[in-house]
């Protein structure tokens, strides 16, 4: 049995983070805050949309994974007819799954059928602290793998949908799950749009930088930075992860890759977030003004990392905004939203 409503608004902000640098509390998306609490019914959220279910409408799925791996996603119906779209999630860092607070937290979708992936090391029923996490999740955890494990089971994914009356789809990604989005968007039929959940666009290596130096961590960035780019072995750990992982991190793209993506593109964060600075956020949404394809962003006021302020669940905000989208989804992704930029 999961944890009861009143435990699930209780629980304080679970993070999904990028390593054990709690000092740091990493910038490059490392964290999802995602503690549903209880929600009031003002700012444009329907009703509906934040009442839980007596019993989880998600149930667990195989997926293969590649290297003959297998992940378990987690799988919803849409909760009011009729279906209109379908969004796919990738959540953050870290060894915690998703499936104790999935109802609350996608409660407010409606008319979407939910999918949401995670890593083939995780389990999706664990509440793991991020600083918890075991030496065999550190030493298989990377960008590298997590992105070819994602890419098979959505190609997966799609041929049991094959004969199916088309979905339009939206490609979601929480704070670090967002580094996997451009990679992961050619392999979506069907894809209407990206959206980014407290993620700053920019590379995990910039974004890293600029909280390094909010946290006057600077020095202990780089001592990192000289790890990583130094001999050691792979399996080396420094700051919670391997140096394999911080390896990958540091060349990993995401800014150029976003900014000429073909698809829509909707950015929401907070503006009191602790974890990703607003100047990272800020950067991004200057350099996406020039993109080709629609861009829209959106700062809650007042909310933090995991959209939330007191009285006010922003995440239910932004599903509010998606199923607005849905009724007429030829207006495109950023209507009703924030003008595009």
């Amino acid at each position: 049995m999961g944890p009861s409503p009143a435990a699930l608004q209780a629980r304080p902000v679970r993070a999904f983070v990028r390593g054990g640098w709690a000092v740091l509390v990493l910038a490059s998306a490392a964290l999802c805050g995602c503690t549903v609490p209880a929600s009031e019914r003002g700012n444009g959220t329907p009703p509906a949309a934040v009442e839980p279910a007596t019993a989880s409408a998600f149930h667990a799925r195989q997926l293969p994974a590649a290297d003959g791996l297998t992940l378990t996603a987690l799988e919803r119906p849409a909760r009011a007819m009729p279906v209109r779209y379908r969004i796919i999630v990738v959540p953050g860092s870290g060894c915690a799954g998703m499936a104790p607070l999935a109802d609350r937290y996608f409660a407010g979708l409606l008319h979407a059928e939910v999918l949401v992936l995670h890593k083939p090391w995780v389990d999706p029923d664990a509440s793991t602290p991020a600083d918890r996490c075991s030496a065999a999740f550190v030493q298989t955890d990377g960008l590298g793998a997590w992105r070819a494990h994602a890419i098979a089971a959505l190609h997966a994914d799609a041929r049991t949908r094959v004969g199916e009356s088309p979905l339009p789809q939206l490609l979601i990604g929480i704070s670090e799950g967002a580094e996997l989005l451009p990679a992961l968007a050619p392999e979506v039929p069907q894809l209407a749009g990206l959206v980014l959940l407290s993620s700053s666009g920019l590379d995990p290596k910039e974004a890293l930088a600029l909280q390094a130096q909010r946290q006057g961590a600077t020095a202990r960035l780089q001592v990192l930075e000289r790890a990583q780019a130094g001999p050691l072995a792979g399996a080396a750990v420094r700051e919670g992860r391997s140096l394999r992982y911080w390896r990958e991190l540091w060349q990993w793209p995401l800014e150029q890759p976003l900014l000429a993506a073909p698809w829509p593109l909707l950015q929401v964060w907070g503006a009191q977030d602790a974890l990703v600075p607003q100047a990272a956020y800020q950067r991004f949404r200057a350099l996406a003004r020039g993109r080709a394809a629609p861009y829209c962003a959106r700062t809650l006021p007042g909310a933090d990392h995991g959209l939330q302020r007191p009285g006010h669940d922003g995440v239910q905000q932004v599903w509010a905004w998606l199923e607005q989208w849905a009724r007429a989804p030829g207006k495109g992704l950023c209507a009703g939203v924030a003008a595009p930029e």
